[in-house]
């Protein structure tokens, strides 16, 4: 319990450096490789609330879900829990794939929700009727026109941390940052 003196502080103060270091290495930078700088987006975990509140969005609704920038894949698992199927998540981060597989498996749904190692900007989304975007703002303005392109009139987009810029929500719910945007596409396409 005595004070640790100028040789602890400095291996202190290497070993967090070190520490810091592996984990971008190792979790977040595999999942930046190969995109734009403009449209890298940091891992953040949703928190509690932010999963309820998107859910509770979603509530009612059928057809295929899908979670662009799966991470851990907390929001895939919770749509299927919810009877949100098919649900699947995209995720570049193969750390982060391996994250949410575990999860999924723990949780006994292995084989019946898909986290896919695939680029969001690659993927055909016209057969998806629920979209959840926890995305940077820099992401929102090329993914829109993306989605508007693609998703079908009957298609819903849920958004947290972020709202999409040019567009006029149909729901929201939340406050700060545990606030969710909910998007019909038919009434966005107006």
């Amino acid at each position: 319990g005595g004070a640790l003196g100028g040789r602890g502080l400095l291996a202190l103060a290497v070993a967090s450096g070190a520490a810091v270091w592996a984990t971008w290495a190792v979790l977040l930078m595999p999942g930046f490789r190969r995109v734009p700088l403009r449209l890298q987006v940091p891992y953040q975990p949703s928190s509690p609330r932010q999963v309820a509140n998107t859910l509770e969005l979603l509530r009612g609704r059928a057809g295929k879900t899908v979670d662009l920038g799966s991470g851990d894949g907390r929001l895939v698992l919770e749509a299927y829990k919810q009877g949100l199927r098919p649900a699947l998540g995209y995720e570049l981060n193969p750390w982060l794939l391996c994250l949410a597989n575990y999860r999924a498996w723990k949780a006994g749904y292995h084989g019946k929700i898909s986290f896919l190692k695939k680029d969001l900007w690659k993927v055909n989304l016209s057969d998806c009727h629920n979209v959840i975007v926890f995305l940077a703002p820099s992401v929102k303005p090329p993914l829109a026109t993306k989605l508007l392109a693609e998703l079908p009139d009957d298609a819903r987009v849920v958004a947290g941390r972020y709202p999409f810029p040019s567009w006029s929500p149909s729901s929201t719910l939340g406050q700060g940052l545990d606030q969710v945007w909910a998007y019909d596409i038919k009434e966005v396409r107006r």
